[in-house]
């Protein structure tokens, strides 16, 4: 059986440090562009456990709740990947057409993270996003079997034409995973919120499986990312992506070495 492939979509400027450098990028999920992901307003705290003399009283209970959900919110961060490399909507995303989209070889890279002690990898086909219409919200205290999951993993069906598979990191130890701003701040006497640090554990070059430019991808550019990316990995498939004639889709044309 084929080896399992996600794809990552990246502007020029992000898609050259991530071939550099052998890396993916995990932002906070309290600095991620929809923000209703991993938010703790996803559970009903109504329905809250019953005690002999109300105590602790129900506020206390449903606090609790928000506090540690939002708890997890903050000490999460990830990183996203999709399970397709020509939607038109994703490559708009990236500077209209002129970004690249990097496909890795997701069993070589798991190997990579296993080495990883303090900080907790989660499972790729285990965080696959659920694309929902909130109607009724989960019971925050007794529909426990899947809480971190559904908190984690859920995103409004407006998303779903990104097919997205997550890398999950909870409180990452700076010790093991390097983290660093990814723009520096204005004001150097700003305080820094450890919520704007980006993690960035490394992987092999082999991981890095397939390179597809975008159709409106910068000449000089290109000619820059496909050097970096056959430094990295040799064997690595660069396609360049182009309009079908045919119909509203995107298809690749394979550049020869």
């Amino acid at each position: 059986m084929a080896a399992k492939t996600l794809y990552k979509y990246l502007d020029v400027k992000g898609g050259l440090e991530m071939l550099k450098h052998h890396n993916l990028q995990f932002t906070n999920a309290t600095r991620l562009n929809d923000p209703f992901d991993c938010h703790p307003a996803l559970f009903d705290y109504s329905n809250t456990p019953k005690n002999k003399c109300n105590w602790p009283p129900a506020e206390f209970y449903k606090l609790k709740g928000e506090s540690d959900t939002e708890n997890l919110r903050n000490s999460t961060w990830l990183c996203s990947l999709s399970k397709v490399h020509d939607s038109l909507l994703m490559w708009s995303y990236y500077g209209c057409h002129k970004g690249i989209c990097i496909g890795l070889n997701i069993e070589k890279a798991q190997k990579y993270f296993s080495r990883i002690t303090s900080g907790h990898f989660i499972g790729l086909v285990e965080m696959e996003v659920q694309y929902k219409d909130i109607i009724e919200k989960p019971d925050y205290f007794h529909d426990t079997l899947f809480e971190l999951r559904y908190q984690l993993s859920t995103k409004a069906k407006a998303w779903e034409h990104e097919q997205e598979v997550r890398y999950l990191l909870i409180d990452p130890d700076r010790g093991e995973v390097l983290m660093r701003l990814w723009e520096k701040p204005k004001d150097e006497n700003e305080g820094i919120d450890w919520r704007d640090l980006r993690a960035y554990p490394t992987i092999g070059g082999e991981c890095f499986e397939t390179l597809y430019l975008g159709i409106n991808v910068d000449v000089e550019k290109k000619m820059e990312i496909i050097d970096v990316a056959r430094k990295l990995n040799p064997e690595i498939e660069i396609y360049q992506m182009t309009i079908d004639p045919e119909a509203f889709r995107l298809k690749e044309e394979i550049i020869e070495c």
